[in-house]
């Protein structure tokens, strides 16, 4: 039922994302006066960093696997209030796959629930975008094995399944996000062979003064370092994973090499050992999602949407907030989700936004800008990496376009270019369209890495895509209106 408070005409935000960042901004802008419809496609809101356990796993202390655990109580607090007094609606399970602009706004266009067959619109005035972001992961041989995951994929697990990937696992690449992985696993109860970080601490000492100005990030991080000392995990500083061992018939992860890195990031020669796992969790940072940002026609720098001191895109009515606009951290996210939300307040109803509403929340936002920063310059996958993919390995997982394709592409074809290279050899043309292998076509060709425009955020049936705009199938389409008395239900219209 909508609020009496909440007049037919107020605007309309749709809020695409319910992590950290979606949340604040949701709360936010309800909060001055929106009519907000949350979109996001996982069961429960939250997004990766406060991922829940499925409902049917009777998870006794959830908060044993988050940090941070009173900021989500008050954020679901706060978004199951909206929600109760018909102040937000929240979409689970929708799917984005595009976000179109019309003459009166936009229609965000979904796909509904976990078959994400049967298409979904919804229509607003303006949009914000909390999209997140998503691991970049480097080849090197044998990270196609069974037993390699991600690091996010292997918390995703423990979160959300309450279940280990193995029993004695490896955690490697470079990044924050491995020690709260390494630290998770060993706490509930793998054996962490290793912690593998790619990283030179002489980075970190280069870097001291921006990150000294953070204490509550290097505390932090002073806690995760205690609980791996405590769970008894190797450490491997400036190390890296070159390659992935196998049984005989390939069926199974059974050890990682890794070797010791000189000062110019190469392996050094006699610093390799073989240490046995059944897992491997791996990541190289994170990638802002920028998809629905650029197709409608966001300004991308190199690989973030553009925004200004509001959260604002050079689009009109379109805001973006958290690892999209940037990758900072689930405590960045919350400050620019508060700020993008009372800027669309403001700003939909008609009025001049006053920059002291959310002056706390800049002050916090520049801050740990400046902190992740220094934290991206220090984390940085290994300079030579790509002197580890041997020509057999594989470096496209879709359409299974090895190391050795891509560099004649280069060598012998003269592609000068990403788009070259995948037009050569394939690259990057399967399922995921180049999200997950991009970066390291561009690292092997020589080529800069940019944002690359695709037209669709995930895959879409095509009997979805020939009626997006139509409508004209009842058994296809369930349109949301953001203007409907009433939001428990949605209208189904031919």
């Amino acid at each position: 039922m909508t609020d009496a408070r909440r007049p037919e005409s107020a605007p309309r935000l749709a809020v695409i994302g319910a992590g950290p960042a979606g949340l604040a901004a949701t709360l936010a802008a309800a909060r001055g006066g929106l009519r907000v419809t949350l979109v996001d496609a996982a069961p429960e809101a939250g997004g990766q960093y406060y991922r829940q356990p499925a409902a049917g796993l009777g998870a006794r202390r959830p908060q044993a696997l988050h940090r941070r655990w009173r900021d989500w109580e008050r954020l679901r607090a706060g978004l199951d209030g909206l929600v109760a007094a018909g102040l937000v609606t929240h979409l689970p399970d929708h799917h984005v796959w595009c976000v179109t602009r019309r003459r009166s706004g936009f229609t965000v266009h979904a796909l509904l629930g976990p078959e994400q067959e049967r298409a979904v619109e919804v229509r607003a005035d303006a949009v914000l975008l909390a999209t997140g972001g998503y691991e970049k992961v480097l080849p090197f041989p044998g990270w196609t094995l069974p037993g390699v995951v991600t690091a996010g994929g292997a918390q995703a697990m423990l979160k959300g399944g309450l279940v280990l990937p193995g029993r004695t696992a490896v955690v490697a690449g470079t990044g924050p996000l491995l020690l709260p992985v390494a630290t998770g696993l060993a706490a509930a109860g793998a054996r962490v062979a290793a912690l593998v970080e790619s990283a030179d601490p002489r980075a970190f000492v280069r870097r001291s003064p921006a990150l000294a100005a953070h204490p509550g990030k290097l505390a932090e991080g002073a806690h995760y370092a205690a609980r791996l000392l405590r769970h008894g995990v190797r450490t491997l500083v400036h190390h890296t994973v070159v390659e992935a061992h196998g049984d005989r018939r390939g069926l199974r992860l059974e050890a990682v090499t890794v070797a010791a890195l000189d000062a110019a990031g190469r392996v050094r020669p006699g610093t390799r050992r073989r240490i046995d796992c059944d897992t491997l969790a791996v990541g190289h940072g994170m990638l802002p999602h920028t998809d629905l940002a650029e197709g409608l026609g966001c300004r991308i720098d190199e690989v973030a949407v553009h925004v200004d001191d509001e959260q604002r895109t050079d689009v009109p009515r379109v805001w973006a907030a958290g690892e999209a606009a940037g990758v900072g951290g689930a405590v960045l996210a919350l400050a620019e989700g508060h700020v993008a939300g009372r800027s669309a307040a403001a700003r939909l109803s008609g009025r001049e936004p006053d920059p002291r509403d959310w002056a706390g929340a800049a002050r916090a936002r520049a801050a740990l800008r400046r902190f992740a920063a220094a934290l991206d310059d220090a984390y940085v996958p290994p300079a030579h990496w790509a002197e580890q993919v041997t020509d057999d390995t594989v470096v496209c997982r879709c359409e299974e376009v090895t190391g050795g394709a891509v560099r004649r592409a280069v060598t012998e074809l003269g592609a000068g270019d990403v788009r070259t290279v995948k037009l050569l050899t394939r690259a990057g043309m399967g399922w995921c369209q180049g999200r997950m292998c991009e970066p390291a076509v561009a690292g092997l060709a020589g080529c800069p890495q940019t944002a690359a425009r695709r037209p669709f955020a995930r895959p879409v049936p095509l009997g979805v895509l020939a009626r997006a705009g139509g409508a004209d199938d009842e058994q296809c389409y369930v349109t949301y209106h953001l203007d409907d008395a009433d939001h428990s239900a949605p209208s189904e219209e031919p």
